[in-house]
């Protein structure tokens, strides 16, 4: 099997995480040769980036020289996520970009699907009928209930237990240890607050916090 080379784009912790995600799917089937990390900016890389594996800036995704055929994003933020894509995929256009799927994810093969870009995280459970959809982010440790639903460029951190039936929409955070009960709808662009356990649904681009969830700023 060809090993496809995939550049990460971001050099900071979360980009870190991803390249050891990478190195433990080698483990099991040799896929992938690490290229490097690709920043947006090469003046704003700080003390907490890997600069010394830094490919460059994303001037090389026009190279004639490039050294990757394959990328993913090693960012945690959904609206960066999203927006780095469409401007990396107006560049080059020919760049695959795979689902990266840690060997100990749990998960029905026969009907979960993980989509262009997704990025599945160490310890995850996703049981029957899970859809993550391109470039969404679900780090560690959550679990997906039955016909969830992730949308494109959602970011679920650590610890996150979606109950089953829910519809998370595009664009959304969900910040660690929250919960999301059964058959509830996120809407695009909102943001769940970290431990918040939600009860209903939430609006487009409304951010709930606590337990119960509620809109950020109500009584």
């Amino acid at each position: 099997m060809t090993r496809k080379r995939l550049a990460i784009v971001g050099a900071g912790g979360f980009a870190r995480e991803l390249r050891w995600l990478v190195s433990e799917i080698n483990s099991s089937a040799e896929k992938f040769e690490f290229s490097g990390f690709v920043v947006s900016d090469l003046e704003r890389l700080g003390s907490r980036d890997s600069q010394d594996s830094v490919l460059g800036d994303f001037s090389v995704f026009s190279s004639s020289r490039l050294t990757f055929d394959a990328i993913a994003l090693g960012i945690g933020s959904p609206k960066v996520r999203v927006d780095m894509a469409r401007e990396i995929r107006r560049l080059n256009p020919n760049l695959e970009w795979p689902a990266l799927v840690h060997p100990s994810v749990k998960f029905d093969a026969a009907t979960c699907e993980f989509q262009e870009g997704a990025v599945v995280c160490a310890g995850v459970i996703a049981t029957v009928h899970v859809t993550v959809a391109p470039l969404a982010l679900v780090n560690l440790a959550c679990t997906l209930g039955h016909e969830t639903v992730v949308g494109a460029g959602s970011v679920l951190n650590p610890t996150v237990n979606v109950s089953g039936g829910a519809r998370i929409g595009e664009r959304v955070l969900v910040g660690t240890g929250a919960q999301i009960l059964q058959y509830l709808a996120i809407g695009d662009d909102a943001v769940v607050g970290a431990g918040a356990v939600v009860t209903r649904d939430v609006a487009s681009g409304q951010t709930v916090v606590g337990v119960p969830a509620r809109p950020k700023g109500s009584g």
